[in-house]
């Protein structure tokens, strides 16, 4: 049965049903919860803005591909979901629950997500306050959806995790071995060892300095988020 057949059966009915606890086996597309809840997430997440239009439901079906039997009845199920951002939270719950032990999953849910708030070519702020939302309600850390986000969105040249070279949800070690490789190769001590003048000296310094600061502000982050969570 293909992912999208099942949700034929559901569009009917409520679009309420994801209350089993355990991961299922087989392809989640054969399970009528998590396509549930997919395309409730969807279509409130493109109410999102203030507008649900066509485009977003063909960006929609773009990420998460409906055969040709199903549109009407998915897009009957979408429509209905849409009609406001209300409940997206018992939706994500549900899914986080149910697939706890699919954290891929759940990021891939994500990314469609994320490609269809920028189907009409730019995410808003209500927009990425619900998708931050959802990876939060899926268990994701906040590092972990800056990484998401930076991969869709892209990140500032000052972030400081582009400075250091690593992914946002790297490891401590990871990090620290990074910063420590980036120091000792811009170290002004290897530009006066190779006899470079002082304007190359000078800029080596400015890049050890600017390498040192994202260290000490990714930490200092990652602290004041250790405290947080464990408020």
């Amino acid at each position: 049965m293909s992912f999208w057949r099942t949700i034929a059966g559901l569009a009917a009915r409520s679009v309420d049903e994801a209350d089993c606890s355990d991961c299922p086996p087989g392809p989640p597309g054969e399970d009528p919860a998590f396509t549930t809840a997919v395309t409730a997430l969807g279509a409130k997440l493109a109410k999102a803005d203030g507008r649900a239009d066509q485009d977003e439901f063909d960006a929609f079906a773009m990420v998460f591909q409906p055969d040709p039997e199903s549109v009407r009845n998915v897009h009957r199920l979408y429509d209905l979901a849409r009609q406001t951002t209300r409940g997206f939270e018992s939706y994500a719950k549900r899914l986080a629950k149910r697939y706890r032990n699919c954290p891929q999953l759940l990021e891939d849910v994500l990314d469609g997500l994320f490609h269809i708030a920028g189907s009409d070519g730019a995410v808003t702020m209500d927009e990425l306050e619900y998708l931050e939302a959802v990876s939060a309600l899926f268990g994701f850390s906040p590092l972990t959806f800056r990484r998401l986000k930076a991969t869709h969105l892209g990140a500032g040249p000052d972030d400081p995790y582009v400075i250091l070279g690593v992914l946002p949800d790297a490891s401590d070690e990871v990090i620290r071995t990074s910063w420590r490789q980036q120091v000792s190769a811009s170290h002004p001590d290897r530009a006066r060892g190779r006899g470079l003048p002082a304007e190359f000296v000078a800029v080596a310094e400015i890049k050890t300095a600017t390498i040192n600061a994202a260290y000490d502000s990714v930490m200092r982050e990652r602290r004041e988020l250790a405290l947080v969570g464990a408020a």
